[in-house]
Formats: C-alpha cells, sequence, structure tokens
C-alpha cells in the first residue's frame, strides 16, 4: 500500500463541519489517486478516479460559492477566481495525463497536493471567520437542519446542491 499523499489533520480542519467533511473527502479521492498511480493500477482506474476528483471538486466549489453569495462573502469574486483557474488547470493536466505522459502524474500530483492544502490553510481559512461571524455554526452534519442563515436551511441549500449536479 502506498505512503498517504495527505494525511488529513487539525491544519486542514476550518471548523465548519460540512465543509471540513468535503474538504477531508476531497483528500480521501486524492489519496486514492496516488495509490493507484503508485500501484500501477493503469491508465484507466486512475482516469476513473481523477474524474470523480474533478466532478467532486466542481459540487464542493459550488456549495462554497453558493455560501459566499449568500453570506454576501466581500472576497468572492477572487474566491471564485481561484476555482475557475484550478478546475481549468485540472482540465489540461487530466488532458496531458490522459495522453499517457508518465512526468504527468508526479507534476499532477504534486499540484494537485500543493494546491489543495495551499488552497484550505490560506483561502479557505480566510472565509472561516466571516462565515461564522454570519450565523453559519459549526455543528456535525446531522443537526444541520436546525442550521440557518438569514432565513436559509444550510441541509436544504446543499441538499438543493447536491441534487442539481
Amino acid at each position: 500500500m502506498a505512503e498517504r499523499l495527505i494525511d488529513w489533520d487539525g491544519e486542514l480542519e476550518m471548523g465548519i463541519h460540512e465543509i471540513d467533511e468535503q474538504h477531508r473527502m476531497l483528500v480521501d479521492i486524492l489519496n486514492e489517486f496516488h495509490e493507484a498511480i503508485h500501484q500501477h493500477k493503469g491508465t484507466d482506474v486512475a482516469e476513473r478516479i481523477l474524474e470523480r476528483l474533478a466532478d467532486y471538486t466542481r459540487i464542493h466549489f459550488a456549495v462554497e460559492e453558493s455560501m459566499m453569495r449568500l453570506l454576501d462573502y466581500p472576497d468572492y469574486p477572487e474566491h471564485k477566481r481561484l476555482h475557475d483557474e484550478l478546475i481549468e488547470t485540472l482540465k489540461d493536466l487530466t488532458v496531458k495525463f490522459a495522453s499517457g505522459k508518465k512526468s504527468v502524474n508526479f507534476e499532477l500530483i504534486h499540484f494537485l497536493k500543493m494546491w489543495l492544502t495551499k488552497h484550505i490553510q490560506e483561502n479557505d481559512m480566510a472565509y472561516t471567520s466571516y462565515f461564522l461571524s454570519r450565523g453559519v455554526v459549526a455543528k456535525p452534519t446531522n443537526t444541520l437542519n436546525e442550521e440557518r442563515v438569514d432565513g436559509f436551511s444550510i441541509k436544504k441549500m446543499w441538499s438543493k446542491l447536491w441534487n442539481e449536479s
């Protein structure tokens, strides 16, 4: 078994349960991709994992961006630009990966690891205090139906986003 690429730890936790859980899922999928490459499971397997990572990333970004718009986060345009930039870079690297270039494996894994950890620790942490000051409560998922922001149920909003994607 390959060594984990990223270990989930307190440095990646934001204190907003649902966002932390989504970040944890991104870390898990990235670790799965790393393991598939390390164990030479084949391009087809790695491509399917990479596609899952890209899909989940888009869903996660949609959730974050919806929260930012709902809460009138002042740095939303810049944060969205960073998200859009990652999606484009991920598309480019995925095309290179699919072409079978072995050097892309390291480039892709290194890029995703650095981008994900840096984005969480710097860019996402920047909105945490703002979200919490606007009433987003850090509660376990099973109590999110009680959590409300400006009269909107967070659980219902996330459920709607998941079902639309």
